[in-house]
């Protein structure tokens, strides 16, 4: 039986893979260091194992499992001592990074995946392939490259009652540290090829949906923005999401930036943001979307909607999709984004449907 460690076996996305995987016959190891919870959060048929942080490069390369999932952000500072292990005990890998720092980071150690022979996979969640997806079909049917391209990430996110937590919180207030194009606290865009500095929170642009639903979208610097110009080649590439003009936590990013370039500050606002707490909240539509709208040298433009499921959800049966191709052998060696990967039809693999040209 094929052996899937998911390392923050505990959360609620590392919960909801297990219960997946596991239903699929695969052997699931939930992985955690606190034994009561591991205990309430490991489905029947799965196994659990305590484990620091510290202490799971050392049992990754002890055990050798098949395909190691990493659902604990900060994935900028937690991936590569897991992928080190991995590459080390001939494991696959996969996390969930979004982020400028992480996507990146992981892409870059191609060479070594693939020296190694294994498959290392960032970016297995609803943003990044909910957007670079619909960018790989559109681009797809053409052999030349788009002048600019545009995507924007619709998530319809239900909220849990709790703590924004340690993990969260931390990615927010360290900002864009050593991401080349601008300052920390700044956005990012490519022009010309290259990464340059944007308003977070700018170039505002208003869509509806195929479902009818009016949304507003504006510049966030995510890892979906590296995914669309690796998908699409185009020097012009602009990552915008419905969260950044009305979400409650990136709201909190900008603010109070001057003194953030202080680490025992950005410790303390780390600590206070940590503790904040979010009531329960319904997701406000039917479907997630993923947008791109690319703009080809000839002056034509081509639009495309994905339509997903609640974001959480989306991000759930994408990442036990992925996992479940690897522990079949079906990854090829390299480092990859999951469309990269497997191209835009993974995500219709797991209920996506695409939209081309509709309301954009």
């Amino acid at each position: 039986m094929t052996t899937v460690w998911i390392l923050g076996g505990t959360g609620r996305t590392g919960r909801a893979v297990s219960e997946v995987l596991t239903a699929r016959g695969l052997d699931v190891v939930l992985v955690g260091r606190d034994a009561g919870r591991l205990r309430a959060a490991t489905p029947p048929g799965a196994r659990s194992m305590v484990l620091t942080s510290a202490e799971v490069p050392a049992a990754v390369r002890r055990d050798r499992p098949r395909v190691v999932l990493n659902t604990v952000g900060p994935f900028a500072g937690t991936a590569d001592p897991v992928v080190d292990a991995c590459l080390d005990a001939g494991a696959d890998y996969v996390d969930l990074a979004n982020d400028m720092a992480a996507v990146p980071a992981l892409l870059a150690r191609n060479a070594e995946a693939v020296a190694a022979g294994r498959t290392l996979v960032t970016g297995a969640g609803f943003g990044v392939t909910g957007t670079e997806s619909v960018v790989a079909r559109l681009t797809a049917t053409r052999s030349d490259a788009p002048l600019r391209v545009r995507v924007d990430m619709v998530p319809s996110l239900a909220l849990q009652a709790g703590q924004v937590g340690e993990a969260l919180a931390g990615t927010i207030v360290e900002g864009l540290p050593g991401i080349p194009g601008g300052g920390r606290f700044q956005g990012r865009l490519y022009l010309g090829g290259q990464l340059h500095p944007t308003r977070i929170g700018g170039m505002v642009q208003r869509l509806v949906t195929p479902d009818g639903d009016v949304v507003t979208t504006a510049a966030m610097p995510l890892g979906e923005l590296v995914a669309a110009q690796r998908a699409s080649g185009a020097p012009d590439v602009l990552a915008a999401s419905s969260e950044a003009p009305s979400g409650r936590l990136v709201g909190l990013l900008p603010l109070g930036t001057s003194i953030l370039v202080f680490a025992p500050v950005r410790r303390l606002a780390g600590r206070l943001l940590a503790r904040v707490r979010f009531p329960d909240r319904p997701a406000p539509r039917t479907h997630s979307w993923g947008h791109a709208r690319v703009t080809w040298t000839d002056g034509s433009v081509t639009r495309g909607w994905l339509a997903l499921p609640e974001a959480q959800e989306a991000t759930v049966v994408i990442a036990a999709e992925v996992v479940r191709r690897l522990a079949d052998d079906e990854g090829r060696p390299g480092a990859w984004t999951p469309a990269a990967l497997f191209g835009p039809e993974l995500a219709e693999s797991v209920g996506g449907r695409y939209v081309d040209g509709v309301r954009a």
